[in-house]
């Protein structure tokens, strides 16, 4: 099965487990790849602008890491992982990295450490 087959069976909610079969964290955001998908570039604020748009300006997109990292992101598709096991509370586990989806659950091939941490 292809990696966008795989990523479109997952939800918000699934439990993430490790090779070794230890619970990570849950799925908190899934997100099929997109090979025409552009980079991510920082929101320009104007300083006069309405309160409204200063705060749609500055708001966090996904996913929250490097523009090189987000590219290949969102070119390949990602989960955003919430996890207690890292003190950034989340990490971002790209298409390639998700060995199965079965049981409800979504097994990783690399344990959370190896993992890109959300900044």
């Amino acid at each position: 099965m292809d990696q966008q087959q795989t990523i479109s069976r997952i939800t918000t909610g699934m439990p993430v487990i490790d090779p070794a079969g230890a619970e990570v964290g849950t799925v908190d955001l899934v997100q099929r790849g997109d090979p025409n998908a552009v980079t991510v570039q920082a929101p320009t604020a104007d300083p006069g602008s309405s309160l409204d748009e200063l705060i749609e300006a500055t708001a966090v997109e996904e996913p929250e890491v490097p523009a090189d990292l987000a590219a290949r992101l969102l070119h390949g598709g990602y989960l955003k992982v919430s996890t207690e096991l890292i003190d950034a509370g989340a990490v971002y586990v790209p298409a390639d990295r998700i060995a199965a989806v079965a049981d409800g659950r979504v097994r990783l091939t690399v344990g959370v450490a190896d993992l890109p941490a959300e900044e």
